[in-house]
């Protein structure tokens, strides 16, 4: 596993790489949020179009990060969802957590929000 994180204008992308199992990898990337949250971070998307598989650990690391981000008015958005992710996903009601703000592509994460920003 490794998180690649990159910025591109005003937003950090994060993407985890291989599975998000609740040991190390899903550690690296809980610490990372809470890390950029502290720092005042206003605009983060996850891109787990390279996470082949997520445990509840990993859906607990989303579930966190929405909610503390939103407790600063914040936002977070998720993006490039893998079929097999996007199942749990469904099966947690997490699109009901995300809302509008999960994508199917980075592209459209990072368009909405200057969508979201001019109304």
């Amino acid at each position: 596993m490794g998180l690649e994180e990159r910025k591109i204008a005003d937003v950090i992308v994060l993407t985890p790489r291989g599975m998000l199992l609740g040991g190390r990898e899903t550690d690296e990337l809980h610490e990372k949020i809470k890390e950029l949250d502290q720092a005042g971070n206003q605009r983060l998307i996850i891109d787990l179009g390279k996470t082949t598989y997520m445990s509840s650990m990993g859906l607990a690391a989303l579930f966190r990060a929405r909610a503390t981000y939103l407790k600063r008015e914040a936002q977070v958005k998720v993006c490039c969802i893998d079929k097999k992710v996007r199942q749990m996903f469904v099966l947690v009601k997490l699109p009901l957590v995300y809302g509008d703000d999960v994508h199917e592509t980075l592209e459209e994460a990072l368009a909405s929000f200057h969508a979201h920003h001019t109304t």
